[in-house]
């Protein structure tokens, strides 16, 4: 049965809001007619950063995160460990890898992992730039943070092989993270001691 909508505005809005992700149409509609309840400065603020947030941020130059500025705060930060890149599949593990607050190094930021699937290949991802990084001499270890999917242990096989013959130590984060669980759901001190007992990565046989 067709839900009826006493308003075509509130009909689009709701429409809107479904196509963000874990949003129903219920749940659509309980977060319009909350905006409905606001006064007008609240609503053009939140609508003005939605706005904003699109057309004016960057992703860093050098890892790929999100980022206020061409440099993000991480990489432009003398205190990080320059010489240690963790490779993680999005800006949320970022934000998770933080919170564990065990690691101090740098990041690079692929975009996803691949996934034939999805349509997802090598050239898809910054797989690229992670090489010229480690090619610049300055990386001495990269991690391989991913999630513990078959997606990522594909990721994983594919950047050490590109990898492979440079000056630079590959790891992989210790299985403490369950096979197919996504990083960025794994509570913050299973997510630590995975960075803290990394282990060197070994490539499979082919």
């Amino acid at each position: 049965m067709n839900e009826q909508y006493p308003s075509q505005l509130l009909e689009k809005a709701v429409s809107e809001f479904s196509k963000l992700p874990g949003v129903g149409r219920k749940t659509a509609l309980r977060l319009v007619l909350h905006l409905l309840r606001q006064d007008r400065h609240t609503v053009e603020s939140f609508g003005q950063s939605v706005i904003r947030l699109k057309n004016e941020v960057k992703y860093c130059r050098k890892c790929h995160n999100i980022s206020d500025t061409d440099l993000c705060n991480l990489c432009a930060d003398p205190r990080r460990d320059a010489s240690q890149v963790c490779v993680v599949e999005n800006v949320r593990d970022v934000m998770a890898v933080e919170a564990t607050q065990q690691y101090h190094g740098l990041y690079h930021v692929l975009g996803g992992v691949i996934s034939p699937m999805d349509g997802v290949g090598p050239a898809d991802l910054q797989i690229d730039s992670l090489v010229e990084r480690v090619k610049s001499g300055e990386v001495k270890e990269v991690i391989l943070a991913l999630s513990t999917t078959i997606e990522g242990d594909s990721t994983n096989f594919f950047i050490s092989r590109k990898l492979h013959g440079m000056p630079v130590k590959i790891t992989v984060i210790a299985r403490g993270i369950a096979m197919g669980d996504e990083l960025e759901y794994t509570d913050e001190v299973t997510l630590g001691r995975s960075i803290l007992y990394r282990t060197p990565y070994e490539t499979p046989n082919l």
